[in-house]
């Protein structure tokens, strides 16, 4: 009955996103699809599925991209109902990633990169950290002509409280009540910044906006309807400040916390051999390289130099950068109380005017 039931979930259920396939490059019909979950939107990852195709002429690619809970829904159901899930699934939401790895929703994957991968970035061989994403302050340079943006929480206080009547409405950061990687960001915060409720309630007295989506925040900062931006995925803002020279990006002085995508091989897997060649070639010098120059997304491989790396971040700001690490830790606030009572401080902080 459990199996039937969760099957009519699969069935009903809205996360059932259109399918991208890519045939196999050497044109063999009855070629091997690896299944991909990704949060990462498909016209961005294109580059990637070219070259691991590239390098596997014999595979065919099929590439779902999906909402990071869906993903988690997807393949907790689908296990659950006896049925194949994804060869490999590639979310931006850690917590939900350690999870499924957690709770035996993902398998053990040992690949070249296993044991000289970062050991913050990797656990137990079986949800591996892929990226390397700062969040940021993001600022409309024109507004801050003749002055010196704020590069510290400390200073955005000040900044805010200086300025409330004339920039109120025009400041921007995550609903962590609707964006799972602002909410992770924020509980970061509360863990390293212990002046972060006197930030919060600054930013409620200049009328702060908040949205789900990076892209909504960072398209008001670059036009001007925005001064500035706070925790931002720089990923993003790196991508669109290369298009918006009026867009400016400040990696925080005081710490700059670091998030990642992870991927890992389900449990359920149809085909996990697959799923291990692709998250080998996304480990690999080559797919990292590709994902920092062409998607434009921080490479982790630690052989991997070049502006847009891991490496190059250590070596300018060293312990600036607090990663955050791949473990069980990052479930604690999926722990619904604590969630939500977080969630109710914030908005209690906000709302005091």
């Amino acid at each position: 009955m459990l199996r039937f039931l969760s099957l009519l979930v699969l069935i009903a259920s809205p996360a059932l996103a259109e399918e991208g396939l890519y045939p196999a490059l050497d044109g063999r019909t009855n070629a091997q699809t690896v299944k991909v979950y990704s949060s990462l939107d498909e016209p961005l990852a294109r580059p990637m599925i070219a070259a691991f195709q590239a390098a596997n002429p014999d595979i065919a690619v099929a590439y779902e991209d999906l909402q990071t809970v869906d993903i988690y829904d997807r393949v907790v159901a689908e296990t659950d109902a006896g049925l194949p899930t994804a060869d490999f699934a590639f979310s931006s939401s850690m917590d939900l990633q350690v999870k499924l790895a957690n709770d035996g929703y993902a398998q053990e994957s040992n690949v070249p990169l296993s044991e000289s991968w970062p050991r913050w970035a990797n656990w137990r061989n079986t949800a591996y950290a892929l990226t390397y994403e700062p969040a940021v302050f993001i600022y409309h340079k024109p507004s801050f002509a003749g002055s010196k943006p704020p590069s510290t929480r400390a200073e955005l206080i000040q900044y805010l409280k200086a300025n409330a009547d004339s920039i109120y409405g025009r400041v921007g950061t995550y609903d962590i009540e609707r964006s799972g990687v602002g909410f992770m960001f924020f509980s970061r915060d509360q863990e390293q910044y212990s002046d972060l409720w006197t930030l919060v309630g600054a930013m409620g007295a200049t009328g702060v906006k908040l949205y789900s989506t990076t892209s909504a925040i960072v398209d008001r900062v670059a036009d001007g309807r925005f001064v500035f931006g706070y925790n931002i995925l720089g990923s993003y803002a790196a991508e669109a400040a290369a298009r918006n020279p009026d867009l400016g990006i400040i990696l925080p002085a005081d710490y700059t916390i670091v998030t990642s995508r992870i991927g890992l091989v389900p449990k359920a897997a149809a085909h996990p051999d697959l799923g291990r060649r692709y998250l080998e070639f996304f480990m690999s010098a080559e797919g990292q390289t590709i994902m920092a120059q062409q998607l434009q997304i921080a490479a982790l491989n630690p052989n991997v130099t070049g502006d847009n790396t891991a490496n190059a971040m250590q070596q300018a700001l060293g312990n600036q950068l607090r990663p955050v690490p791949v473990s069980p830790g990052l479930m604690v606030y999926l722990d619904q109380v604590k969630r939500a009572r977080l969630i109710r401080r914030w908005n209690d902080a906000l709302s005091i005017q």
